[in-house]
């Protein structure tokens, strides 16, 4: 009995040893794949990859000032576009689990400056996962309530007006109270001007040269035009996908797929709260786009291996065509997804 039992905790061992040899060496075959999709690329940016917050993967390259060649660097602050949709739906969620609001409630309730009847039939949730149908304040709506799918920028910026009524705070102290909280220290709205790392975004020309962005934070804050860089990002999804953001009922009300859009990159993409999936991958990918002008970013969660990636760039180019504009980022997301199970250490 004794000799079985030995053997028995031998081969476990063993086994043990082999799988993290195995997690290892995919690993490493990761971080080789990635290297190989840059070597030959014109990349300007950061990429992080992480199981977890431990980081796996982490390069800068390029430059974050392209007229003073100022070398990037991991550390540096993007904007990262519509990536702080999420950011704004955990605010609104957050604000529901303290019964502060309710996702059905009509927007009437909140905004009373609006002098339009639709106010009286579009809810919070309807705002959330773009399905509201408003064109413009003094418009009449494209479609009624809940029967389209139609991206909207000025949807996420009522959702701050609410917020900004519910709490009697600003939009700008109510995120910048979420990040300290979080320890997401390099992570802001614009109006707030603390982003002494922010890098200078580039957008292509028809002449194929690069031009300075100066429109960059021009969008809707609660829209696009938060501040953040990798490591937050990083920070961000495994807060948000461990449950420590919002309470796991919340969190699969956000992660609940709502509404379709015909996606200009991904074919077809259902839509949660500030989250988009492929259609037809079932909790493979969890994350978001994010496009401001100069401005190229991606960040992802992946169930399968709890890895987190995050790809930030500041040249936007081959515009319009956004399947070139963001053509590393979806290789790179492509190579994650494809490693499965297994990746649990920094190599």
């Amino acid at each position: 009995m004794r000799f079985t039992i030995g053997l028995l905790c031998l081969l476990i061992l063993h086994s043990c040893q082999v799988n993290e040899q195995d997690k290892a060496q995919k690993g490493h075959q990761l971080s080789s794949r990635i290297d190989s999709l840059l070597l030959n690329s014109d990349f300007n940016g950061v990429i992080t990859l992480a199981k977890d917050t431990t980081v796996i993967y982490s390069k800068a390259m390029g430059f974050s000032d392209m007229e003073t060649k100022t070398p990037i660097d991991v550390e540096d602050q993007f904007v990262i576009g519509s990536i702080s949709k999420q950011i704004t739906a955990i605010l609104i969620l957050s604000a529901s689990e303290k019964g502060k609001l309710q996702l059905e409630d009509t927007i009437d309730q909140y905004l009373k400056d609006i002098d339009q009847d639709w106010t009286k039939t579009i809810t919070i949730h309807q705002l959330l996962t773009h399905t509201h149908g408003i064109q413009g304040l003094d418009e009449p709506l494209a479609f009624k309530p809940g029967s389209q799918f139609q991206y909207s920028q000025l949807g996420y910026e009522l959702l701050a007006q609410i917020l900004e009524v519910v709490s009697n705070k600003t939009f700008e102290a109510l995120s910048m109270e979420l990040f300290k909280t979080y320890d997401l220290g390099n992570s802001s709205p614009p109006q707030s001007k603390q982003f002494d790392k922010l890098v200078k975004g580039y957008e292509e020309q028809e002449n194929g040269e690069l031009a300075y962005a100066t429109n960059s934070l021009a969008n809707y804050a609660a829209a696009g035009s938060f501040i953040s860089n990798a490591r937050d990002l990083i920070r961000w999804n495994y807060l948000l996908h461990s449950n420590q953001l919002v309470a796991p009922q919340t969190l699969a009300l956000m992660k609940t797929r709502y509404a379709t859009r015909e996606h200009p990159i991904f074919d077809s993409v259902e839509y949660g709260y500030g989250l988009l999936f492929k259609k037809g991958e079932n909790n493979i990918q969890i994350g978001a786009l994010g496009y401001a002008p100069g401005f190229v970013s991606a960040s992802y969660y992946y169930p399968q291996s709890q890895l987190n990636l995050v790809v930030l760039e500041n040249t936007a180019k081959h515009l319009p065509d956004f399947r070139k504009t963001f053509e590393i980022s979806i290789k790179l997301m492509d190579e994650v997804k494809g490693t499965g199970h297994g990746v649990i250490k920094q190599e």
